[in-house]
């Protein structure tokens, strides 16, 4: 009864010679058999696109916190950037019975996929990165528009107008209100975007590689540009090392702004200009919503949970008014 926190009779003194014994003789209860008794495994399902990537680590590390904090143990499935392993790594966590499932969608297209899971086994499922347009699922993101909005807003005030863009992948759920921003802005501004200096992703993910070949080739266009918006900070760093091979300097040539705020923007040379979309707040707001989705009163019907966290411009050294 002590060792499973159900010893309210049992007097302090005598709850605490047994803790002391467990502890002394390496004791622990044996979770399979209690989870067979109370069906509950106080365990939740973590699926993430990438382990390596940055964008996962720091929401990881949210949902880690908070989920630990409550008492339950998340089950970490990488789909390794490969959206085909989706259905399986979901059945593998449904038989380890998982109480609730926290998806981590970018850059996947899940959709349809994810929708046949959540038919499929019945269980509560919270989305970080991709805005839900039912009531199926909850769903924790960032404001995208705000963010590049306030990206693009940034460079106007410095006094740029000739201004480049790498989008994101077509797959990603990110890259296309991230894109909008950027021409809502614009257009306020009375700013029309050169097409030829709009360079698009077109892997599943952003790579330096990529984006560095992107970069030269809006370089070899012979086209002036001041300033570049960036899709994430990894296109960012690929884009400055493009520009300091080509003799461009950055910010004095051309000013660059990211997305993410991953850590090492702010110890880059030169310190990245970055919107920070609090990625570790937003795996905590989807752990905490999962937390609400378990607990004894969500039998009760509530209305469906979605929040969208406000981005935050970061201006560091990548910036600069343009040189005369």
């Amino acid at each position: 009864m002590v060792l499973n926190k159900a010893a309210r009779r049992i007097p302090l003194a005598t709850q605490r010679v047994v803790e002391e014994a467990a502890t002394k003789l390496g004791y622990f209860p044996n979770l399979q058999a209690r989870s067979l008794r109370s069906k509950r495994t106080h365990s939740v399902g973590v699926l993430i696109f990438d382990i390596t990537d940055p964008y996962c680590t720091l929401i990881l590390r949210g949902i880690e916190n908070s989920l630990v904090d409550a008492g339950y143990m998340s089950v970490l499935a990488d789909l390794q950037n490969t959206p085909k392993r989706l259905r399986q790594c979901a059945q593998m966590l449904m038989e380890r019975r998982v109480e609730g499932l926290i998806a981590i969608a970018n850059p996947l297209h899940l959709g349809t996929d994810l929708s046949m899971v959540i038919k499929q086994f019945d269980i509560p499922v919270v989305v970080i990165g991709s805005e839900s347009a039912n009531a199926r699922y909850a769903s924790v993101v960032a404001d995208n528009r705000a963010g590049t909005w306030a990206a693009f807003e940034h460079l106007y005030d410095l006094g740029h107008r000739q201004i480049a863009v790498i989008k994101g992948p077509k797959v990603m759920s990110d890259s296309t209100p991230r894109w909008e921003g950027i021409q809502e802005c614009a257009r306020s501004k009375g700013i029309q975007i050169d097409r030829s200096l709009v360079a698009e992703i077109q892997g599943r993910n952003s790579s330096y590689e990529e984006a560095y070949q992107l970069t030269e080739r809006l370089l070899g266009k012979k086209k002036r540009f001041t300033g570049l918006i960036a899709f994430d900070d990894l296109t960012a760093f690929a884009a400055i090392g493009a520009l300091s091979s080509a003799g461009r300097r950055v910010p004095e040539d051309c000013s660059v702004i990211g997305f993410d705020d991953i850590p090492g923007a702010a110890f880059y040379n030169p310190p990245l200009t970055t919107v920070c979309q609090h990625l570790e707040k937003q795996g905590v707001i989807g752990a905490e919503m999962m937390r609400t989705l378990l607990s004894p009163e969500a039998k009760r019907p509530r209305k469906a949970m979605h929040e969208k966290v406000e981005p935050q411009l970061l201006v560091r050294k990548s910036t600069s008014p343009p040189s005369q």
